[in-house]
């Protein structure tokens, strides 16, 4: 199953909500995502403009956006950004499809050779 980098910020009032009512974040996240047919890696806390990231494993693009979605319309956010990761064969596998594509850039009158 595809994998899914989520980068978060919470709003001032979810800290203020989590410091009066704490919780382990991860064990509801965690539930919530597998309600969908989705796995949570693991979720990390961070310092800096992100206050969490989260690694989701998914059945599909659909779906992960589905939950992209609920979170992000919750309000419960300052930010939720969603990442497809790749594997490292996916990855050679696109290396290959770009190398046979002739992209034709803006101003360019010929395709730049793959």
């Amino acid at each position: 199953m595809p994998l899914y980098m989520a980068q978060l910020g919470y709003t001032a009032q979810s800290w203020a909500a989590m410091v009066e009512s704490r919780q382990n974040r991860e064990e509801t996240v965690r539930a919530m995502l597998a309600d969908a047919g989705c796995t949570l890696h693991h979720l990390w806390f961070a310092f800096g403009e992100d206050d969490a990231f989260a690694l989701i494993e998914a059945p599909d693009n659909v779906t992960a956006a589905g939950i992209a979605i609920a979170v992000a319309s919750s309000g419960s956010f300052r930010h939720f950004k969603t990442t497809v990761l790749m594997t490292q064969e996916e990855t050679l596998q696109a290396l290959e499809k770009a190398a046979g594509i002739a992209y034709v850039g803006p101003g360019a009158r010929e395709a730049v050779p793959a």
